[in-house]
């Protein structure tokens, strides 16, 4: 069997990256004969809000060009979410949060394993998209880390400290010097790119082919 190594480039509060992780899941279940190790990497879309966020409708509405500019775009994605299996709730969401302490537990969680760090991805995006809930307060990441079987306490100590903020900055801006301007952005292998939130189709050949390309010696 193959081994397909993906890095996922992505921020929590980003709707394509939501769809993204739905989709590469369905893909990954139409290659059951490759082996598919996921790592998530961090990028941060606001990276200049306050730590305590600020108001979601406000911000994206002056982001987007007004509301009904938000309107359209959440109906897009409300129609595609369906198709993929997600239930996005816009407007439960009501902080825009400062995304730094969520990937600093995804990076936490990533020392148990890709099951651990795609559970609390998985569950952080649930809890901004359809549950309202605002990722970037410390009690909400607790409760998601202690669901995806992280150590509460453990966590719970490192979240109040300053462990690995320098290392997420460092690696969002690795990313941008790599030429990432957009979220999702899958690389596989470390050498092909895949940017946006690509059909479940794509996504399922793309493993397909790099699987047999690596199969058959062929160099990459």
């Amino acid at each position: 069997m193959q081994t397909v190594s993906i890095d996922i480039v992505s921020d929590v509060v980003c709707p394509w990256c939501y769809l993204g992780k739905a989709r590469l899941d369905q893909a990954i279940a139409n290659v059951p004969d490759v082996a598919v190790s996921v790592q998530w990497r961090p990028y941060q879309l606001n990276p200049d809000l306050p730590p305590e966020g600020v108001d979601h409708k406000q911000h994206l509405a002056a982001k987007l060009g007004g509301q009904e500019a938000v309107d359209r775009a959440h109906d897009m994605l409300s129609k595609l979410g369906d198709a993929d299996g997600i239930a996005f709730d816009f407007d439960a969401v009501k902080i825009s949060p400062n995304t730094l302490d969520a990937h600093r537990l995804v990076r936490w969680a990533a020392t148990h394993g890709a099951d651990a760090q795609s559970a609390v991805v998985s569950l952080l995006f649930k809890a901004n998209f359809e549950e309202g809930r605002n990722v970037g307060d410390h009690a909400v990441l607790l409760e998601i880390a202690e669901a995806a079987g992280l150590d509460r306490p453990v966590i719970a100590t490192l979240l109040a400290s300053d462990a690995d903020k320098q290392a997420v900055k460092e690696e969002v801006e690795m990313a941008r010097e790599m030429g990432v301007t957009g979220v999702p952005c899958f690389i596989i292998e470390g050498q092909y790119a895949v940017m946006g939130a690509q059909s479940v189709e794509v996504l399922t050949n793309a493993l397909t082919e790099i699987a047999q390309m690596k199969a058959s010696g062929k160099p990459n």
